[in-house]
């Protein structure tokens, strides 16, 4: 996994034209069935990684925290929610809660999260590659591929089945 982490933002770098030639033609020319397709290959790929060998999502890139994510937390931990937002988060340039610092506050020495009951929403849907019209997050699942090795696998896999 390690090997594969070090390559894989100069893999993603080298698949970037071609990944977004393959998201332009599929946001205009969607599949009926791309949500069934999609669901089995993030399926059929979450079998065999295991995030806690990776976590290079926590580690590079912090989540965004909506007021429930916010609230949520800050009960978990038993903090008002002001306390939470001083603690561990700033306002980005969109006006948007984020981790003061990555990487995660949250995660420890063996890539677990103390938070995962309660973590982000962000978190819990991360990489993403389940959701419904998959299509509409395009730019998204561009930048995923470069910092999950699941969504890079994802995507690969996508432009052989989806043509």
């Amino acid at each position: 996994m390690d090997d594969f982490l070090k390559q894989l933002g100069g893999l993603a770098k080298d698949k970037h034209n071609e990944n977004k030639k393959f998201f332009e033609r599929l946001k205009k020319k969607t599949p009926k069935n791309l949500d069934y397709v999609m669901q089995d290959i993030h399926d059929r790929e979450f079998k065999r990684t295991d995030c806690l060998t990776c976590a290079n999502c926590c580690k590079t890139t912090g989540p965004l925290f909506t007021l429930a994510d916010i609230e949520r937390i800050a009960k978990h931990l038993r903090m008002k929610p002001q306390q939470f937002i001083e603690s561990y988060l700033r306002i980005d340039e969109d006006n948007d809660y984020v981790l003061q610092s990555v990487p995660c506050t949250f995660l420890d020495g063996d890539n677990m999260c103390f938070i995962y009951d309660v973590r982000p929403k962000a978190c819990r849907e991360f990489p993403h590659t389940d959701r419904k019209k998959f299509q509409q997050i395009a730019s998204l699942t561009m930048k995923n591929v470069a910092i999950c090795p699941a969504a890079y696998n994802i995507v690969e896999e996508m432009k052989k089945r989806i043509v």
